[in-house]
């Protein structure tokens, strides 16, 4: 229902598509706030599920994965039903789902139900970011970087406000008006963005992406992408899902400082996702990607050698900051790389084999800690561990055999 057809002239007010265009954009960043916060209210609430389910970190490091895995498991399914459904749909029932999901896991008795709602709530995301995250890059085509980090940061505010909300609704109620407030604030914005998408100026929207197997035909990139994102990311899921453990347990800081500090690798990521889009608008992009990854790498070290208040915060912040300026280049690497007529499926293929390896950090995170391996020593064997593979990475690219990726095009970009 929704593509890029037209724009004003130089010397002319916004015209009416234009308006339909920002009206649009503002709504979706609204879902995207929402459907981030079902997936990142669950690292605060670890330590309360733990007491009122009464079990340990490895079966909520198992609930905190299947919102991952339920990010991911869609993405393929939908990214072959927006070759036959247009996005709007697609995106309009992102946030139907959201609603479900969020008062089936407000309602949740038992450890099987709220395991069923964590992974609803992920199916919702996952629905939802494989249809808007290429209309984003449809609607503003010459600032797919730029507008592609503003959506993401409209997500990442969901991610610095949900412990501070968290704790909030913890002191004067239950963890479980956390989901009803998001099944009441889900169910406005969707009808909202209904209302937006009934008007007919929006235009059409699947756009030419009518073929799935095209996908087939960049494998070697999508592999690159996966490549690329998913270590790091399997890495960053066992980290921000167990940030507040591990600031209690090692670094022997009280609930209330542990949750500032997920708050400040968030808050971190505020900023950098609008800075690193346009930053991967005009820098070449594996070089850049390569460039992040190194410093997360080197950030992840260094906060298991902090001690303090003043020295975690200062590592937490770089790490946030670095970890989610890696997103949006990522995301402008890929949609920058493929070709229109298989962007959307070709990305969903990328974005949901990727999240199926990531999504399952935390819960190896849980798993090992719960078998008496401490926080430390399972970060600094991560964080060598994905040394190595980026330096393999690396050294493909130096000799030009990365996979899907020519230096010789890359370096004009």
């Amino acid at each position: 229902m929704w593509s890029r057809v037209g724009f004003a002239t130089f010397d002319s007010g916004p015209t009416e598509f234009e308006v339909v265009t920002r009206r649009l954009f503002g709504t979706l960043c609204g879902l995207v706030f929402l459907v981030n916060f079902g997936r990142v209210a669950f690292p605060p609430l670890v330590e309360t599920l733990q007491t009122q389910f009464s079990v340990g970190p490895a079966t909520i490091g198992v609930v905190t994965s299947l919102v991952w895995l339920g990010t991911a498991i869609p993405r393929i399914p939908v990214g072959y039903l927006l070759t036959r459904v247009s996005r709007s749909k697609v995106v309009l029932g992102s946030g139907t789902l959201l609603v479900v999901a969020a008062a089936f896991t407000a309602s949740a008795t038992s450890v099987l139900t709220l395991q069923i709602g964590a992974f609803g709530l992920g199916l919702a995301s996952g629905a939802y970011f494989v249809s808007a995250t290429p209309l984003v890059g449809e609607l503003y085509p010459e600032r797919v970087g730029r507008m592609v980090g503003i959506h993401g940061a409209a997500s990442q505010v969901a991610a610095v406000v949900a412990a501070p909300v968290v704790v909030f609704i913890l002191a004067s109620y239950s963890w479980r008006e956390t989901f009803w407030v998001l099944a009441a604030a889900g169910a406005l914005v969707t009808l909202l963005l209904y209302a937006v998408s009934r008007d007919g100026s929006a235009g059409a929207g699947t756009g030419a992406d009518r073929d799935f197997s095209a996908a087939l035909g960049h494998w070697k990139l999508i592999l690159t992408g996966i490549l690329l994102i998913a270590p790091a990311g399997f890495v960053w899921q066992g980290l921000f899902n167990f940030l507040v453990s591990y600031m209690t347990q090692a670094k022997a800081f009280d609930a209330a400082t542990a949750s500032t500090m997920l708050t400040i690798v968030f808050a971190a990521g505020v900023p950098a996702f609008s800075l690193s889009g346009r930053l991967a608008d005009n820098l070449p992009h594996v070089p850049y990607i390569f460039g992040l990854l190194v410093a997360f790498i080197g950030a992840l070290v260094a906060l298991t050698y902090a001690q303090g208040f003043v020295a975690v915060a200062a590592v937490v912040a770089v790490l946030g900051y670095v970890i989610h300026s890696l997103f949006p280049a990522l995301d402008t690497f890929m949609l920058s790389s493929l070709p229109s007529d298989a962007r959307g499926s070709a990305y969903a293929v990328f974005s949901g084999a990727a999240l199926l390896l990531e999504a399952n950090g935390s819960g190896a995170v849980g798993f090992l800690t719960e078998a008496n391996y401490a926080f430390e020593a399972v970060f600094r064997t991560l964080a060598g561990g994905l040394a190595v593979f980026v330096s393999a990475l690396a050294v493909l690219y130096a000799v030009n055999r990365l996979p899907g990726v020519d230096r010789v095009d890359l370096s004009s970009d």
